[in-house]
């Protein structure tokens, strides 16, 4: 299909007074997260939260870091996401663009927001269904004391 680029701005959502940054990214539906070059990193600040090991197109393996939360923005959209730092240019996995419901366009070779819904992102969410349309999953009482005693971040 060829190469589709999408303008994109990435922060830092814990350092809300820190300078944003606006880039073009390569769209990849075939690729799954987002991938920052290392200098973006550490221009927003991003915490190394884990290492993931990543295959290459090549089929060979290398380690990364996992650094976030990163918040992305495309046109009226926006997500949190996590991202792998590797390569030198800003690549939209298929995380990132199911999270904005965006769409790669072929035949314009272009990246958009889904155009079924122009307003708001949509998302697929599975509930469990028996005798009720809805049902409502029961949390054991330690679990609800749990949740109430965990601070708000």
């Amino acid at each position: 299909m060829g190469i589709v680029r999408g303008q994109v701005i990435l922060s830092n959502p814990r350092l809300p007074l820190l300078q944003v940054v606006t880039t073009d990214a390569l769209a990849d539906s075939g690729a799954v997260y987002l991938s920052l070059p290392e200098h973006l990193s550490i221009q927003l600040q991003l915490l190394t939260l884990d290492h993931k090991e990543v295959t290459l197109a090549v089929g060979s393996r290398r380690l990364v870091p996992y650094v976030g939360p990163v918040e992305v923005h495309f046109k009226n959209r926006a997500c949190f996401v996590g991202a792998l730092v590797m390569g030198n240019e800003v690549l939209l996995g298929a995380i990132p663009m199911e999270d904005m419901d965006l769409v790669i366009l072929p035949q314009s070779r272009t990246l958009d927001i889904n155009p079924l819904n122009p307003n708001f992102a949509s998302a697929m969410a599975k509930t469990i269904q028996g005798n009720a349309a809805h049902r409502t999953i029961p949390v054991a009482p330690q679990r609800q004391a749990v949740l109430r005693s965990t601070p708000a971040a």
